[in-house]
């Protein structure tokens, strides 16, 4: 073997287990500055050693494969559904089946196991190699989404340990909230409509025709079935914990018992439990352990006899559809919103829920006056789940889809792919020009002290705000006569947006609210063009070679910046003194700051929080807004907020004071 193809495969096999220890034991021994360092070495000698490359190769968790069309492929076995019970009742019924066919004195063992609100996966590894990844489609056949798969990380794709040969492993792909959760802070950041549900999500993501775009997804895998001839195992719970030793992530939740009474009492638990977990779960699946036991009782048509997914109740209730109204968000995307008959769930009151686009309207076939079945998806976003069929509005009274924006008239768009529709009239749509002034004074942006949104709609209707550039012509003798302006708050509106002029070019791209362009996504474009004239200047190709910045971002980016009133808005601000360059840091590195992640929260005496993330930043570190696994160090001032605070300690992260971060850098 030669020393370069030595070279490459020592890394590989470096990175596949630096993975595992990650994402599977939760049990890293390198920074991620130390993984990213070997994984780019390894990509920079694969793009010149192509002779030596490897389907399975760790550079794959990245992506940038493109699929078309997702190839529809039979099952080797069966992907059953699993029959479902919501009572005790039921539960005792199923095992009286099951005994009458093992016999009254035979010793029957369960296998209680999580049912996660995923999607279903079957992953085929042919010699310790993922090979195929199919969706469990009708149960016979599935799409081909390997491509796709092969960027989630808490799947192996090379197997450690012993392995059979050949075979199949069935599990459900999630998107735990917590990610859920920041994937819609950035959508709502950006004025796009919101996702519906984690594992609408999920399903979403992996029929994307481009493998990087799921790669940036923090989608996640649990294995819970062995599939395939002469396996290893005699039974269920062997079989996971035999897919624990392989490299899988299998959770530690399932739990081996000897009678029905301990799955009520599995049951249970979990019941009470279950909204603490990081991500949904709707029920509790119960199998029998023993395969051979299983073999004997068989399958009906659909589904196993041996198994049964106990499901939780959701709470459900019915209410009248009195109206559906629009929203116009800032990006112009129309969202249907339901007005109902106030209904009580889950302890509160329910007078809104989202129908999100035309599709599901349509799905539904509402009329107003219909009693509609009203959840809490995921027990957080109300949402219309179907229609009484007994109690039907008149049919004169059907719902359909808007055709003309609400608010300015404007005809309505849907973009090819998309199942959301528009308002293209930005300039003109009122709606639109108040969202854009609140995203750019926002927390994230320019953060201007003194200035809310309710204060920014007041000042559009006295017409003394139509874009972001008149922030910066308003005079205090303007504001003073407005509705609740006394002279303090309007002292410190006033000083807030001349104190905006410091915000670094990152924060003000970010606050033109250039769709696609999130807070990351800004930074990323400052670091790499430094100047807004540069940025204007860069063409699409350009724009698609920065890290992380793919064609639809980089369109939208050119599409903003060409736009004849958009240039003039820049010119405007520029004229006022914003920053339009990009900060140069001097970076002295430092050992205990290099390739480290920080989260700053809280209010410091020594400190305000943009110095201390310059400082973290100088010294070779990076700030995040988010604590995961992922994250080194918080650094915690007075306030700290108490989810942060509870999660970092559950992670076991280092929570730094002043004191404890000066010492940090001496």
């Amino acid at each position: 073997m030669r020393p370069i193809e030595e070279k490459i495969n020592s890394l590989r096999e470096a990175l596949h287990e630096h993975n595992h220890r990650y994402y599977i034991e939760d049990k890293p021994i390198i920074s991620d500055y130390e993984f990213d360092h070997l994984l780019k070495e390894l990509q920079k000698l694969e793009a010149e050693h192509p002779e030596f490359g490897d389907i399975n190769s760790p550079t794959q968790r990245v992506g940038g494969g493109v699929t078309k069309n997702f190839k529809t492929i039979p099952h080797r076995f069966p992907m059953y559904s699993l029959s479902n019970t919501y009572s005790k009742e039921e539960l005792e019924l199923w095992e009286e089946r099951i005994k009458k066919v093992l016999g009254e004195e035979a010793e029957i063992s369960y296998t209680c196991e999580l049912k996660f609100d995923g999607v279903s996966i079957s992953l085929t590894y042919e010699n310790g190699q993922l090979i195929q990844a199919l969706t469990r489609g009708d149960g016979t056949q599935g799409d081909d989404i390997t491509t796709n798969v092969k960027t989630i990380n808490t799947i192996p794709l090379k197997l450690q340990g012993d392995y059979p040969p050949f075979f199949e492993i069935r599990g459900e792909i999630i998107l735990p909230l917590e990610g859920f959760y920041k994937m819609n802070a950035e959508r709502e950041s950006l004025g796009e409509p919101l996702y519906m549900n984690p594992r609408n999500t999920a399903s979403g993501s992996l029929k994307l025709q481009d493998s990087s775009l799921v790669a940036k997804r923090p989608l996640q895998c649990f294995l819970y079935a062995l599939a395939g001839e002469k396996l290893p195992v005699s039974s269920q719970f062997e079989a996971l914990e035999k897919a624990r030793s392989m490299g899988f992530k299998v959770p530690e939740s399932a739990k081996l018992v000897h009678s029905i009474d301990a799955v009520f009492q599995y049951i249970q638990y979990w019941d009470d439990q279950r909204k603490s977990l990081p991500y949904e779960i709707d029920g509790i699946v119960v199998k029998v352990n023993s395969f051979n036991q299983q073999q004997e009782l068989g399958f009906t048509a659909k589904a196993p006899r041996w198994a049964m997914a106990y499901k939780y109740q959701t709470e459900q209730v019915s209410t009248v559809l009195r109206d559906v109204q629009y929203q116009v968000g800032r990006t112009g995307a129309i969202t249907p919103v339901a007005h109902l008959e106030p209904v009580i769930i889950s302890g509160t009151t329910v007078k809104r829920a989202s129908l999100h686009n035309a599709d599901q309207i349509e799905k539904l076939n509402l009329r107003l006056g219909d009693m509609v079945f009203v959840e809490k998806g995921g027990e957080i976003i109300p949402k219309i789940v179907g229609v009484d069929p007994s109690k039907r509005g008149v049919i004169d009274n059907k719902v359909d889809f808007i055709t003309h924006c609400p608010e300015c008239g404007s005809l309505l768009e849907r973009e090819s792919g998309e199942a959301q529709h528009y308002c293209k009239n930005e300039t003109g749509c009122p709606p639109q020009r108040i969202g854009k002034i609140q995203h750019f004074i926002g927390r994230k942006a320019m953060d201007i002290e003194g200035l809310g949104g309710e204060t920014v709609v007041l000042l559009f209707q006295q017409g003394l705000l139509n874009s972001v550039a008149d922030l910066y012509r308003l005079e205090k003798e303007q504001i003073l006569p407005l509705e609740r302006m006394a002279e303090k708050s309007v002292s410190n509106l006033i000083d807030g947006i001349e104190k905006s002029k410091e915000k670094p070019f990152s924060k003000v791209l970010f606050g033109l609210g250039i769709r696609f362009v999130g807070e990351t996504v800004a930074k990323k474009l400052c670091k790499q063009f430094k100047s807004i004239q540069a940025l204007q200047q860069a063409s699409l190709e350009e724009l698609i070679q920065t890290e992380d910045i793919g064609e639809r971002i980089a369109e939208s980016v050119v599409n903003y910046l060409n736009n004849p009133q958009n240039i003039e808005l820049i010119n405007q601000l520029l004229s006022f003194g914003l920053n339009f360059v990009e900060e140069t840091i001097e970076r002295n590195s430092h050992e205990a700051f290099e390739g480290k992640r920080f989260v700053v929260s809280g209010v410091f005496q020594n400190y305000s929080r943009e110095d201390l993330k310059k400082e973290i930043e100088m010294l070779g570190g990076s700030v995040v807004s988010s604590v995961s696994a992922k994250t080194d160090f918080i650094v915690a001032g007075e306030g700290m907020g108490p989810s942060k605070k509870k999660k970092a300690e559950s992670l076991k992260i280092p929570i730094l004071n002043e004191e404890a971060f000066n010492s940090l850098k001496k």
